[in-house]
């Protein structure tokens, strides 16, 4: 079972991922993406999707036109995982970021 982060393992992950941000009341981060239009914006969530299953480390997202909106967190381990910080990272690069 994945653990959730340690105080200073997750200070230091969250100043590293500059774009992401903590989630008022919950254990989690977020982003929105923005992209060109729709196919761009289906296109990341695809590339993503596969990264993802790959890692049996699933996002919660929302897509409107060529916005998607990503929280992460681990359920299992209660909050904020190594897991959630390998995906954003993937998602980063995925954006070209």
């Amino acid at each position: 079972m994945t653990e959730k982060l340690a105080p200073e393992a997750r200070a230091d992950a969250l100043a590293a991922l500059s774009r992401w941000r903590e989630v008022e009341g919950r254990d989690a981060i977020a982003r929105t993406f923005t992209f060109k239009d729709f196919n761009e914006a289906f296109g990341f969530m695809t590339r993503a999707a596969l990264v993802a299953e790959k890692m049996n480390h699933h996002p919660e997202w929302f897509n409107v036109y060529k916005t998607v909106e990503v929280v992460l967190t681990t359920h299992d381990a209660g909050g904020l995982s190594d897991l959630d910080l390998r995906l954003a990272r993937a998602m980063d690069r995925i954006a070209g970021i």
